[in-house]
């Protein structure tokens, strides 16, 4: 059975940066500060669905 993957979204340009594997404990979205290669620097990315 193949992993359910989930985009990490830069919450200021929206660019769809970095992919994780799902998980079915976490319940909360996902949100980290990432670098994002459009704006250039360190932005929160949160989960999209």
């Amino acid at each position: 059975m193949a992993q359910r993957k989930i985009a990490l979204a830069c919450s200021v340009c929206g660019s769809r940066n970095y992919t994780i594997a799902a998980s079915a404990t976490r319940t909360q979205r996902l949100e980290v500060k990432k670098f994002c290669k459009h704006c250039g620097k360190y932005t929160l990315h949160r989960e999209t669905r």
